[in-house]
């Protein structure tokens, strides 16, 4: 007795019958976040791309303490590239994914308060740190003690593409 391949068995007319004509999943609502003023550019150039599914931010906007009691409110906005103000809460609730981008070397601080509403949301976080010619170890370094704990998924590049390809790859 013969036995089928599994890809044989599944172009059999019966085993058609169970398959979904619709793509796989439906595009996410991803919020880009820039933690610095370098990272501004990349996040404007980023927005002139088209995006359907994508959302794009200048800075984080906040009075808040690291160090406050966890679950306290959160009281911060998000910077559109226009200068208008969200809430930083509600946006963060109305994404699948956040990406936080950061130059090597600057500062990462305003992580924390976003990985603090993605918690509060459920929402999964990007880190993306870019690096230039100039980048040292140490601005590397510096810029991932501050970046790393909030950003369960991290990526280190010195390309400006790789962050479009990596939006595109998300589907945004």
């Amino acid at each position: 007795m013969s036995m089928l391949s599994e890809s044989a068995r599944m172009s059999t007319a019966k085993e058609a019958g169970f398959r979904i004509d619709h793509p796989n999943s439906t595009p996410r609502a991803v919020k880009v976040v820039a933690l610095d003023l370098a990272s501004v550019a990349v996040v404007r150039e980023l927005a002139d791309g088209g995006w359907r599914n994508a959302t794009f931010f200048a800075s984080v906007s906040a009075d808040w303490d690291p160090n406050r009691p966890r679950g306290a409110p959160i009281q911060a906005s998000l910077v559109d590239l226009a200068g208008e103000r969200r809430d930083l809460v509600e946006e963060i609730g109305a994404a699948n994914l956040v990406v936080m981008i950061v130059g090597a070397g600057e500062s990462a601080e305003a992580a924390a308060l976003i990985a603090d509403a993605c918690s509060l949301k459920r929402v999964m976080i990007t880190g993306l740190l870019l690096t230039g010619a100039t980048s040292t170890e140490d601005d590397v370094a510096r810029t991932l003690k501050t970046l790393r704990p909030y950003a369960p998924m991290l990526v280190v590049s010195g390309e400006d593409d790789y962050v479009a390809a990596m939006l595109t790859a998300l589907r945004a």
